[in-house]
């Protein structure tokens, strides 16, 4: 299987919809083919299937270079986590240009490296904007379930503390990463609910408006998050389980 192959399946699914999606994301049109991104996690999963895990790592860093904003997400999937270098991760960071694919390499890759959280401290001091929403998004990605990564309170401190350092960004791809790291955080469990909401309410009334922005998106979710049984993460009370049995908290 080769590039080319695969940028010409990737071709046969394009439409006009999606590639004006990325358009719109400031990706230049000659550089998206137009494709879902389920259609391209379809893909993957395909090409998985027919390759060795060494082959698709290989396919993944030729499609990276392809130039295509598609081929650039089909290869975040095809690369090896435990392969992929601290040289590769920069060169795929400097080369990310719209916040899905910054939050797709943080979700689908750099969480998943041993050393993420050194990233996180690394980029939440970036002053470019993708690299440091990298930093937010590694924060959220780390704290959903299917990462599968164990927190400590020490880490949520860390977490928490950056989040308050860093929360007066005026550029709306960070703050947006700021809030959702924050909100993820409170979804963990009861306790941590408190400690966002604590930290939620001071942005809130915050003399910066931009802190006031993130603190009250946060605040949209927090407010309304409930407990389920059986279930130690808790959920919106606007979802379908979150109203037929959910608990106020």
């Amino acid at each position: 299987m080769k590039r080319d192959d695969i940028i010409n399946s990737l071709k046969e699914k394009s439409s006009i919809k999606y590639q004006q999606n990325v358009v719109r994301m400031g990706i230049p049109e000659h550089n998206s083919i137009g494709v879902s991104t389920g259609e391209v996690r379809k893909l993957a999963k395909k090409i998985n299937k027919l390759v060795t895990a060494h082959e698709a790592h290989k396919l993944g860093l030729s499609l990276w270079q392809s130039g295509y904003h598609e081929g650039k997400l089909l290869a975040v999937l095809l690369v090896d986590p435990f392969e992929t270098n601290e040289a590769d991760i920069e060169r795929f960071m400097q080369e990310v240009h719209s916040w899905d694919l910054c939050d797709h390499v943080c979700k689908n890759l750099i969480v998943l490296q041993p050393k993420f959280r050194e990233y996180i401290h690394k980029w939440c001091d970036d002053t470019k904007t993708y690299y440091k929403r990298a930093a937010f998004c590694l924060m959220a990605a780390s704290c959903v379930p299917s990462s599968k990564i164990q927190l400590t309170r020490e880490d949520i401190d860390d977490y928490l503390h950056i989040i308050r350092k860093h929360a007066d960004d005026e550029r709306t791809h960070v703050k947006k990463a700021v809030s959702w790291a924050l909100r993820e955080i409170g979804k963990k469990d009861a306790d941590l609910l408190e400690r966002a909401l604590t930290l939620a309410y001071e942005l809130h009334n915050s003399a910066s408006k931009h802190e006031r922005w993130i603190g009250r998106h946060a605040l949209k979710e927090l407010e309304n998050l409930v407990t389920v049984n059986e279930r130690e993460r808790l959920i919106s009370s606007q979802t379908k389980m979150g109203k037929s049995a959910g608990k106020p908290l």
